[in-house]
């Protein structure tokens, strides 16, 4: 049964999605992090939950892109940001069934770049990730020490299907058991199932490679203090880190010096 979706957004704090909530239910998990009031370009990623616009690169440099670090602008449903080498720009409605987020980033004509709807969902022991059987998986070497066999040196990340790559089953959330995994899945829309509830959330952009990204950290990350956080996440490219994008991994700006994509949600989950 579709329940509509109320989307609440940050422009002054990176743009982030503070609320996802479905009835009842909210979908995003938050954490108190007030350094996140005062951050800067370049600085260090600060986690305060929701759900980031990562562009133009997930890992890397800078860590969570160039957008989570700055103020928006809004101007009726269209919410910007300008950084340093892009202009993105997002329109997000309600729609019959969901809602839907539009975006365009503007940029010089070749500009290459990542983008991940970075969710962080709240979600119980028993939630299922549902995508593809036989999906094509990237695993990367924080999940070295759980897979069937070695890990080949020097890799950036390794290959198996989905669900369960290299013999490690990703689709079961469970208990906290110290391990933090990410894995980039070669689909374009994700189902969560929790309890009764559903999300799902999609992607489309014509001539663009999509891909999911799922953030399994049961209290494994950070080593310091770490906590449990699930992310998954819609992107465009298929590599966390944009300086690791190979041949096809990551968005390019054509000719015309725009990219235009579609990010969608619903709580009707037409999955098993």
């Amino acid at each position: 049964m579709t329940v509509p979706l109320d989307i609440t957004t940050d422009p002054a704090h990176g743009g982030r999605w503070t609320s996802l909530r479905a009835g009842g239910r909210e979908w995003l998990w938050r954490r108190g992090a007030p350094e996140r009031e005062s951050v800067s370009p370049a600085d260090p990623f600060v986690d305060a939950g929701g759900l980031e616009e990562c562009v133009p690169t997930v890992r890397g440099t800078p860590d969570h892109g160039d957008a989570w670090s700055r103020a928006w602008t809004r101007e009726a449903d269209r919410e910007s940001v300008d950084c340093d080498r892009f202009t993105l720009t997002r329109t997000i409605r309600r729609t019959a069934d969901g809602a839907e987020a539009d975006y365009v980033l503007a940029a010089d004509p070749g500009f290459g770049f990542v983008w991940a709807a970075h969710a962080l969902l709240d979600l119980s022991e028993g939630a299922a990730i549902h995508l593809p059987d036989g999906a094509g998986t990237r695993l990367y070497p924080e999940a070295a020490p759980l897979l069937d066999g070695g890990w080949p040196p020097g890799a950036p990340w390794v290959e198996g299907g989905w669900p369960a790559p290299r013999g490690l089953r990703l689709d079961r959330l469970g208990p906290d058991d110290g391990t933090a995994v990410g894995a980039v899945v070669d689909a374009s829309r994700c189902c969560v199932h929790d309890g009764t509830d559903r999300l799902s959330l999609g992607v489309e952009a014509d001539g663009q490679p999509v891909s999911v990204a799922l953030w399994r950290n049961l209290g494994g990350f950070p080593a310091a203090r770490p906590y449990r956080s699930t992310g998954v996440e819609p992107m465009l490219g298929r590599v966390f880190d944009l300086a690791e994008a190979g041949p096809g991994d990551a968005a390019r700006v054509p000719a015309a010096g725009e990219v235009r994509w579609r990010l969608t949600l619903t709580t009707d989950c037409r999955c098993a």
